[in-house]
């Protein structure tokens, strides 16, 4: 009797029929789907609420509205097209912008009398 045979009858003599292995599966399983679901509500979810809430404001840009660019850059919007932002910044002075440069839409506050 070899030695490599004789530490082949001692592990299959140990090993307990499987039971444990689809315990351990199913557990893992459950880490896996937990950890997945730990990544959807603090990752993922709240990037696509991002995304569609900025997608709303994009689409809600008017003339008129004062906006703030992704630069810096105050302005009040005297154009729109499918893709561009025109921007009036000065009495003559007019700038173009690919929309996706709009940043925020300032909200126009009133003068309150005191």
């Amino acid at each position: 009797m070899n030695i490599a045979y004789a530490a082949e009858q001692a592990f299959a003599q140990t090993s307990g029929g499987g039971v444990g292995g689809s315990n351990a599966f199913l557990t893992q399983i459950a880490f896996f789907a937990a950890i997945f679901a730990i990544f959807y509500f603090l990752l993922i979810r709240p990037q696509q609420k991002q995304k569609k809430d900025r997608e709303a404001m994009l689409s809600a840009v008017k003339k008129g509205d004062r906006i703030v660019t992704t630069g810096g850059l105050h302005g009040t919007v005297t154009g729109l097209s499918e893709q561009t932002v025109t921007l009036r910044v000065s009495d003559q002075v007019k700038l173009e912008f690919d929309r996706s440069a709009v940043g925020r839409i300032v909200e126009v506050q009133s003068q309150k009398d005191a």
